[in-house]
């Protein structure tokens, strides 16, 4: 990664994300270097939909070329369940497969509009590509899998479900 552009932080260190903005800024500002490729949600899923896109490479502005991506687990299945399997036996899995097969939808390129804030733009983002994926859209955030709920989003989701009620 070192040889390439590659550019790394801690996402819980408010300084490298500040850092991270500036790198991307300057990056796609100097048309002579190649786009950059971004996942957004931070985190792999089962294959079944987009999670929430993290805002901050929807906050430097310029062009986002999404792309939609998506294994085929006919003849092998890449989504690795950590809490099922371990790193070796994943790897096991995958190396033993007959085939990885991925379906990959290079779509529009798309702009954030005047009014529109980072968060918008990313979810408008995200709908696009779950759509043409046939996934469906999940608003939480992935890491959820890996962390406690916090406090804010269970009350949140209480209070949306006494509205219903």
């Amino acid at each position: 990664m070192q040889t390439t552009q590659h550019v790394l932080f801690e996402r819980s260190e408010m300084k490298d994300r500040q850092l991270v903005r500036k790198k991307i800024r300057e990056h796609t500002a100097d048309k002579a270097k190649l786009p950059i490729l971004i996942f957004p949600e931070g985190t792999c899923t089962n294959n079944t939909s987009v999670m929430m896109f993290k805002k901050g490479s929807f906050e430097v502005g310029g062009t986002i070329y999404p792309v939609a991506i998506k294994y085929d687990p006919q003849f092998g299945d890449v989504f690795w369940n950590s809490t099922k399997y371990s790193m070796m036996t994943y790897i096991f899995n995958v190396m033993t497969s007959w085939a990885i097969v991925c379906n990959v939808w290079y779509l529009p390129p798309m702009v954030k509009e005047e009014e529109e804030d980072s968060v918008h733009f990313a979810n408008r983002v995200k709908a696009v590509i779950a759509a043409r994926a046939g996934m469906s859209v999940l608003p939480w955030d992935g890491g959820l899998k890996r962390k406690k709920v916090k406090e804010s989003f269970k009350e949140e989701q209480q209070k949306k479900y006494c509205q219903i009620v």
